[in-house]
């Protein structure tokens, strides 16, 4: 081999010499890696998203100044693309105000006589909003004098002298996430709200202004209860407070369990090791407060619960901090697992003894809960057997090739599952999806309404046995596989039929489902304009017209009347990166029971004058 070809292959093979070594900059590692800082980058359309992740950050610094307490009061304002917050704490110190916010692993927060119990550890979330910021802007009053400091994209291009103030001591930041790292986004106030309620639910005296709204609580965490609660409780709330602890515990008549668990005020939305800790020492102290062997899951089923811990110097199992890591209480301390254990051991007990009335009331949920599941064992095995080898050899489900069930759930965010009717539609969206991230599950005709049955038509019933098997939900939503559950129904009155259907299938026996946003509805073009040059698909009369004007004189225009009239090719525009999903929620108004009640309970007469009664309306507007 000549030098010549050597030099091709080595070309070929890409170089890797000294100057292919590069050294970023603090601001270039967060802009070219945000996922590892703030997880995704979203357009504020998921609560989850990038934009709220660095609100958060900012007020976490806030929540940490009244954990230590300094500072009632919080002003949130949000006003277009550009954030505010000002807290009244102790005010950054004067002489760091520009490195707390440019200085990587710079912060108070390892100093734990200053921070105790804090959120912040590792002196980089401030940072992080700073360099995905296009502005940043941060003003330190403290002692009668200010400082601020000014930046774009991370990167200082103003820095004040000291000056003489009358503001109260305390902090102020501003920024407006960057478009360019971003895309176009949007805040919501669907999703500010239930972030700035948590923290003032787990916060008793801190007031939350947001855009001259107040946010306050009295009650702590059954104020958070009551504010998430969709079906009636069975008995009050059960409120228990301790050092570094606090708890509140009911159960509601529904299946599934329901956790909120926080940590230094921390929404760790994927739980950790103190959920696990707190559900079973829950399970434990109830069972032998009864003296009797009940399953864990009898006693947990239809429970409704939520547990704050404050830890020192914790670890989150990302950036993110969504999950708890820590083994320990403290350093070298009490394990969590012990701590929790010890805490329900005297308080619950203590309560139920004081509280017959209400443990009269549990036992018997627990005792209607274990008649219920001994009621299906009979068809449950047989049923599983039935979901095992049918999805061995199941035409309904095309699996995606990278699930939730990976070694580490790494890919959880990405994974989805499409549930069609029929085979053409499932066909046309199968040769259309991406294999890797996107399943699909077909239905055969209209699912059965479940409304009122108990738990056993899950294992009798083919469709929703094998429905419940592909999503892996059966003893919780630890086991889901697929992020998004989304709904692809035609766009027709039989569509929106098995929409309800599903829906109600979702709300009666997997709640949890749709409390945890993982539930969706596709949505499809109903038109599509075209004419030889280019062709636009409409999704409401609205845009049919403005594409008609737009393609004029006389474009070719046709009607989608289902899903399987669309071709493979046009359906990738519609289910890839453009996707158009709108999130299945429920509100603390939407009482469940009485929801289903009146849409798919037997009250037919009323239901029929309610939609005679629409109907009307609609008429009278046209």
């Amino acid at each position: 081999m000549n030098e010549i070809e050597n030099k091709i292959i080595e070309a070929q093979k890409g170089s890797y010499q000294e100057e292919n070594i590069v050294t970023l900059n603090w601001q270039e590692h967060i802009r070219r890696r945000p996922g590892m800082y703030i997880g995704k980058l979203g357009d504020g359309s998921s609560s989850d998203d990038g934009i709220y992740v660095l609100l958060k950050e900012v007020l976490d610094n806030s929540i940490d100044e009244h954990m230590m307490g300094y500072g009632k009061t919080i002003d949130v304002r949000i006003e277009g693309k550009k954030a505010m917050i000002r807290d009244y704490g102790r005010g950054v110190p004067l002489g760091k105000v520009t490195d707390v916010a440019s200085k990587m692993n710079t912060g108070a927060k390892y100093d734990s006589k200053a921070f105790k119990k804090s959120v912040g550890l590792n002196g980089v979330g401030i940072k992080a909003v700073n360099a995905l910021s296009s502005n940043f802007f941060i003003e330190s009053y403290r002692e009668k004098k200010s400082k601020n400091a000014l930046f774009e994209q991370g990167i200082t291009v103003n820095e004040s002298a000291l000056e003489t103030s009358t503001q109260n001591n305390g902090t102020l930041v501003e920024f407006v996430p960057d478009e360019t790292i971003f895309g176009e986004y949007q805040y919501r106030e669907e999703h500010i709200e239930p972030l700035l309620k948590n923290y003032v639910f787990l916060n008793t005296g801190l007031t939350i202004s947001f855009n001259d709204r107040k946010f306050f609580s009295k009650n702590g965490l059954v104020d958070l209860l009551n504010e998430n609660l969709t079906d009636e409780i069975l008995y009050p709330i059960i409120h228990l407070h301790g050092t570094d602890i606090e708890v509140a515990i009911t159960h509601a008549n529904q299946y599934g369990e329901e956790y909120y668990s926080f940590v230094n005020g921390q929404h760790t939305t994927q739980g950790g090791t103190h959920l696990t800790a707190f559900r079973e020492a829950v399970a434990r102290v109830m069972r032998e407060f009864y003296n009797r062997n009940f399953e864990f899951s009898d006693i947990r089923s239809g429970m409704v619960a939520a547990i704050s811990i404050k830890v020192e110097e914790p670890i989150f199992e990302s950036q993110t901090k969504t999950k708890l890591g820590s083994k320990e209480i403290a350093p070298d301390g009490v394990s969590i697992n012990k701590f929790i254990g010890d805490f329900l051991k005297k308080e619950l007990d203590n309560f139920l003894h004081k509280n017959p009335q209400t443990a009269e009331i549990l036992q018997k949920k627990i005792l209607d809960s274990e008649k219920e599941r001994k009621a299906i064992a009979g068809v449950t095995k047989l049923a599983r057997e039935r979901a095992k080898k049918a999805n061995l050899h199941n035409k309904k489900l095309r699996d995606c090739r990278i699930h939730y069930n990976d070694t580490k759930g790494e890919n959880l965010e990405e994974t989805s599952i499409f549930i069609t009717e029929g085979d053409s539609a499932s066909g046309s969206i199968t040769k259309s999806r991406d294999p890797n991230l996107q399943a699909v599950f077909s239905l055969r005709g209209k699912p059965l309404n479940c409304f009122g049955l108990t738990k056993k038509v899950v294992y009798e019933n083919e469709e929703f046995n094998l429905l419940q098997a592909a999503l892996n939900i059966e003893d919780g939503m630890d086991g889901l596989r697929y992020n998004k559950v989304i709904i692809a129904t035609d766009a027709d009155t039989d569509g929106m039929h098995i929409r309800l259907l599903l829906l109600t299938f979702f709300l009666q026996f997997f709640p949890d489902l749709v409390k945890k946003n993982h539930v969706f509805i596709l949505q499809t073009p109903l038109f599509r304009v075209r004419n030889k040059k280019k062709t636009i698909y409409c999704y409401n009369d609205d845009e049919r017209l403005a594409a008609i004007r737009e393609l004029n004189p006389n474009p070719e225009i046709t009607r989608f009347k289902g899903l399987g009239e669309i071709s493979p090719d046009e359906f990738k525009h519609f289910i890839g990166k453009d996707i158009r999903l709108d999130k299945v929620t429920m509100r603390k108004e939407d009482l469940l029971k009485d929801l289903l009640e009146f849409y798919m309970g037997k009250n037919t007469m009323d239901r029929q004058n309610f939609i005679i009664d629409n109907l009307v309306v609609l008429d009278e507007e046209a």
